[in-house]
């Protein structure tokens, strides 16, 4: 699952209870959290993982000046997290570029779960997030696509990347994610959008304007979260069974956040052998 937390914006005590229902009723096993807050013990991804059972850790921004601005308290971080059912063998940050953009600090966040059978190497990532940004989110996925080929090996599960790109499908950036359209930045490396498995009649934005955080924008609709997958391994190890949208309504009258999430389904072993 991947989910863009709105940070501190808007009522966020009645918000951050929102989303702890959300993912108390879908009981996902790997979430990646962008727009996390935290100020030392008090930890937004710390307090969901505890009320939840599950392991956590997180990477925030060093530069997070804008965000402060924003909001007016400069007394939080922001940054990513991975929320796990199963420990967190290892964890590895990556600071991406920003060249010719704003710098906000982003990363790319490394999660190595020990998971039933075998490891999973799971990634969460924030892109820039100005429409006339595309080349610098496309330096930033040259830099995330190296920074997964490098922790990737040592299991057969391929790595799973989640994350805001604020990016649409067809964009340049997000071509050179999935690398089947263009030349991918680690040759040979393709990161397959879990979005391609799902039904072609449910609703697929995550910036939508029927969410009153995003109609005050004026901003379109559009799909700018997303699940990316390697190739799968053996016997179709990690393939995507299903894959929809989540947290995309009221909960009790609170929208959790402005984006919708994405979940998807991966097989966790072989596939059944054909009739």
């Amino acid at each position: 699952m991947t989910w863009n937390v709105w940070w501190r914006f808007g009522p966020w005590r009645e918000r951050r209870e929102a989303i702890l229902s959300v993912l108390r009723d879908l009981r996902p096993d790997l979430v990646g959290l962008q727009e996390v807050w935290g100020r030392g013990e008090d930890n937004l991804a710390g307090w969901l993982a505890g009320e939840l059972g599950m392991h956590w850790t997180w990477a925030p921004s060093d530069t997070p000046g804008r965000w402060h601005r924003r909001l007016g308290d400069s007394a939080f971080d922001v940054g990513d997290a991975v929320l796990s059912r199963w420990p967190v063998a290892e964890h590895a940050t990556l600071r991406l570029p920003a060249a010719g953009g704003a710098d906000d600090g982003h990363t790319v966040l490394y999660a190595r779960v020990e998971a039933p059978g075998q490891p999973v190497p799971l990634f969460t990532t924030h892109l820039n997030s100005a429409p006339h940004e595309s080349a610098v989110r496309c330096a930033q996925v040259g830099a995330l696509a190296g920074f997964v080929a490098s922790h990737r090996a040592g299991t057969p599960f391929p790595p799973v990347l989640t994350g805001d790109c604020n990016a649409v499908p067809d964009s340049d950036e997000m071509r050179l994610l999935g690398g089947h359209r263009t030349a991918p930045p680690v040759p040979g490396q393709v990161l397959l959008d879990a979005w391609l498995y799902a039904d072609p009649a449910a609703p697929s934005s995550t910036w939508d304007p029927a969410n009153p955080y995003v109609a005050r924008t004026f901003e379109p609709a559009a799909r700018i979260d997303y699940v990316h997958v390697g190739a799968p391994g053996p016997d179709g190890l990690g393939r995507v069974l299903r894959v929809f949208r989540a947290g995309d309504a009221p909960v009790e009258g609170v929208w959790p956040s402005d984006h919708a999430a994405v979940v998807a389904d991966l097989a966790d072993g072989p596939a059944a052998p054909p009739p």
